[in-house]
């Protein structure tokens, strides 16, 4: 089982001038740390709008400036927003493409299709449609990064005549993909597609095996593979803060967790929300006693366990609470994700106002103490997976069909230059002509530099 670090960016206010520059600052002193001691993945998120919630709406740009401090730790796109009014595919292609060339080829191609109203409403997206523009983004980036040239799309939400996308990715065919879960269906959809499910219900161990179990069942009987390889993994979410006792664990944690738990519901079930004026932390503040977010009712919940909050202080081993609590504690609770066939588990400790301070005490002290021993044996582990699924996977890859990747609309595509086929257009033979003298006179260094006309006069068309 592997370990990933989870990053929405979170900055609950108030906000001071620099706020912003010491959130991303901080979290990259975090990232090479966890690159340091071990960790595998750090996924970042792309939102929009969603203040206080995730100030992350350029994750390619941050991850960059991750993949310039690290030397082994993959860079996950936790997601790309793949509708193409979020973003067109051939830009997802380019950026995701580029950013595996910078990083060595350690990119993972998250992606997902939003769910609030602040940015589906933000890019006018009918969310009853978002689902199949998320599947055909994600189809048309793929072809994008594998096809040379790629052919050409017309679709319900893309339309792109054939061009060579460049750069492509080191990964061959192409980064492994992933989509972001919340629900069973979702993971379902995951092993239909063949990738991987990054879920973010903070479920507990047990609960996973039955999401577990469901996709790799799905995968073997019904995957038809979305891209050209196949990404066969379940990741799991849980809040996460180590410490060297568990009240330390519970009282730097918590809260932090409490919020991005309450935040996350601001915006996506019950909150009204004025943009640049609601506070969100403070609406958290006057709520949470009553609701059980307190320290003191986090303290008190296990004598109360009718209260929302006494979930999140039971020993270890629930969702909400998660991975907060002591090395061994910790140890214990993962080993059980470890037994139930969980591939990765992702930490979330950048919630609320967790100070960077804690943050980084508690990955160095899980990263010495806890992940050596999974490390270990997740060689082994994983060896063991891959021969048990290459049988299946190469099945899977069979049902792939040919029309996935379709043919050039003809066999000599090609598209001229703006002013050749203004020449084209106009017929006449003498601009055709001083088309062509310009092009020898470029090739050897002569003629007039672009920019400053030709095509005589009245016509002026690089001017």
């Amino acid at each position: 089982m592997k370990f990933g670090i989870f990053y929405e960016h979170q900055l609950p206010r108030p906000w001071e001038p620099d706020s912003e520059y010491r959130l991303l600052q901080d979290a990259l002193e975090q990232v090479e740390l966890a690159d340091k001691l071990g960790f595998d993945y750090v996924w970042e998120v792309e939102h929009h709008f969603l203040e206080e919630y995730s100030h992350s709406s350029a994750p390619e740009v941050f991850l960059a400036a991750a993949s310039q401090r690290t030397k082994r730790i993959k860079l996950g796109h936790g997601i790309v927003q793949t509708p193409p009014p979020f973003n067109h595919p051939a830009r997802v292609a380019e950026r995701i493409a580029t950013l595996d060339l910078v990083s060595g080829g350690r990119v993972q191609f998250g992606t997902g299709e939003a769910g609030s109203e602040a940015e589906l409403g933000g890019f006018l997206i009918d969310p009853s449609s978002k689902r199949a523009m998320w599947e055909e983004g994600l189809r048309v980036a793929l072809r994008c990064m594998t096809e040379a040239p790629f052919t050409g799309h017309a679709g319900d939400w893309v339309t792109m005549p054939p061009r060579n996308v460049v750069p492509k990715p080191r990964q061959k065919p192409h980064p492994p993909v992933w989509v972001a879960c919340s629900r069973r269906d979702t993971i379902h959809l995951a092993a239909q597609k063949g990738i991987g499910a990054l879920t973010f219900a903070f479920i507990d161990p047990e609960e996973a095996q039955h999401w577990v179990s469901d996709y790799y069942e799905t995968l073997e009987r019904e995957c038809v593979p979305i891209g050209d390889a196949v990404n066969p993994n379940v990741a799991a979410v849980t809040p996460f803060m180590c410490a060297p006792t568990e009240e330390q664990a519970i009282e730097r944690g918590t809260v932090g967790s409490n919020f991005f738990g309450y935040s996350l519901g601001h915006y996506y079930l019950f909150g009204e929300h004025r943009p640049g004026v609601t506070d969100v932390w403070s609406e958290f503040e006057r709520r949470r006693a009553e609701q059980g977010y307190d320290p003191e009712a986090v303290r008190q919940a296990a004598a109360n366990p009718e209260r929302l909050g006494a979930r999140a202080v039971q020993a270890g081993v629930s969702g909400l609470r998660g991975s907060v609590g002591t090395p061994e504690q910790i140890r214990d609770y993962l080993r059980r994700y470890e037994e139930l066939g969980v591939d990765q588990v992702v930490f979330v400790s950048q919630a609320g106002r967790n100070r960077h301070q804690d943050i980084m005490e508690s990955l160095e002290l899980f990263g010495t103490k806890v992940l050596p021993e999974f490390a270990e044996r997740d060689e082994g582990r994983s060896a063991a997976k891959e021969a048990r699924l290459a049988p299946i996977l190469e099945r899977v890859m069979a049902r792939k069909p040919p029309e996935d990747h379709p043919p050039l609309p003809s066999p000599g595509y090609s598209f001229p230059a703006m002013p050749r086929a203004a020449a084209d257009r106009s017929g006449t033979d003498e601009f055709l002509a001083e088309l062509e003298e310009y092009a020898n006179q470029r090739a050897t260094g002569n003629g007039p530099p672009p920019g400053t006309g030709v095509g005589g006069p009245g016509r002026g068309i690089l001017s």
